[in-house]
């Protein structure tokens, strides 16, 4: 025992050791970067393409134990940290509190800025076009629900671009005053979340009525005062309002996934693992879509995303949203984003940005 208690000890101290280590580089790091500041005379200090660079690098060379995910975790939480040094970055998101959107700020910028939550996505937008927030991230697609319509339409008359994307994982759970399904009578939620959890409330709580709410916080807020309704939401809302988990995990999708963007007044520099989204109009004639794509084959350049909308300009007439690989100054890209504007209706380039890691 007393050997074990030794040894027990000895490694505290190499911990403790550690840990000063730890200490002491990351002041330097932070010194480097408040340098860094000064140096860059008034450019902007939040560089998604720099931070994008060092996530993937440690990423790839992570020795373990720890897993990627959360190398990545603390490394942002870091690079804010130092960021604060310089400026608090204020970014608008989909509130209230509490909402998986929140989360998302906090996945690509790290806990030390300022989070504004807003009433709606049309108001996250025009925070940023206003100059009241330097950025906003606001949801585009979910992998069980699709697109967000909203905010696909805005993108397309707005002047922000996409400086980045999110990949957060959605997790919902069911939460309620106490941490049991009997006695459910109704389950708030918002639309979207509700969706996404169709097939488990109908197996575990059939009875229950399913009310939708403008957000998971708000069903949160309810539930906390009604003792036979629980709500749908996150882990952090439940915190908020002092709910207990009822029932964790309870999508009906194990991979179940929403992307977001973070948009701003510029898109970012070419990162080496970038993403390009544009939207396009076409003419009504026969294979016209298929002849705008064309030129992505011949050069190539794979496609992710092919998003239809209503170009409301006209009826039966429509909008095509598009995610490919490369940045828009990568030299192969340029030229095919020229033959497709010299063949499309309409061609608005929404933004470079660096392609968030799996």
């Amino acid at each position: 025992m007393k050997d074990a208690l030794n040894d027990l000890s000895a490694l505290r101290a190499r911990i403790d050791g550690i840990d000063d280590s730890i200490l002491k580089l990351l002041s330097e790091r932070a010194g480097i970067a408040q340098q860094v500041g000064r140096a860059k005379n008034g450019e902007k200090i939040y560089r998604p393409e720099r931070e994008a660079q060092i996530v993937q690098r440690l990423r790839s060379t992570n020795p373990g134990p720890l897993s990627g995910d959360t190398v990545e975790r603390l490394i942002r939480e870091i690079m804010s940290a130092c960021r604060a040094l310089e400026q608090t970055i204020r970014v608008a998101y989909l509130g209230p509190a509490g909402t998986f959107s929140q989360q998302a700020v906090h996945k690509q910028f790290g806990h030390e800025v300022d989070a504004l939550a807003e009433a709606d996505i049309d108001t996250c937008f025009h925070a940023v076009e206003t100059g009241r927030v330097d950025f906003a991230v606001v949801p585009v697609e979910n992998s069980t629900e699709g697109a967000i319509s909203r905010t696909l339409d805005l993108i397309v008359a707005s002047p922000l671009k996409i400086c980045g994307e999110v990949m957060l994982p959605i997790h919902q759970m069911l939460m309620r005053k106490q941490a049991s399904l009997d006695g459910v009578q109704r389950v708030y939620g918002h639309a979207q979340s509700i969706a996404q959890c169709q097939q488990w409330l109908t197996r575990h709580l059939p009875q229950a009525e399913r009310i939708s709410v403008i957000s998971n916080s708000e069903g949160a807020r309810r539930a906390a005062a009604e003792p036979d309704a629980a709500t749908l939401g996150s882990e952090a809302a439940a915190e908020l309002y002092g709910l207990a988990v009822a029932a964790a995990r309870v999508e009906d999708e194990a991979s179940n996934t929403t992307r977001f963007l973070v948009l701003g007044k510029t898109d970012a520099a070419p990162s080496g693992r970038d993403k390009t989204s544009l939207v396009v109009g076409v003419h009504n004639q026969p294979g016209a879509i298929v002849k705008l794509l064309q030129p992505l084959a011949e050069a190539g350049i794979s496609m992710s995303k092919l998003e239809s909308r209503p170009a409301r300009s006209g009826n039966w007439e429509y909008l095509f949203f598009i995610v490919c690989e490369s940045h828009r100054e990568d030299p192969r890209l340029a030229a095919v984003l020229a033959e497709i504007g010299s063949r499309a209706a309409f061609l608005k380039i929404l933004g470079s940005y660096p392609a968030a890691l799996p």
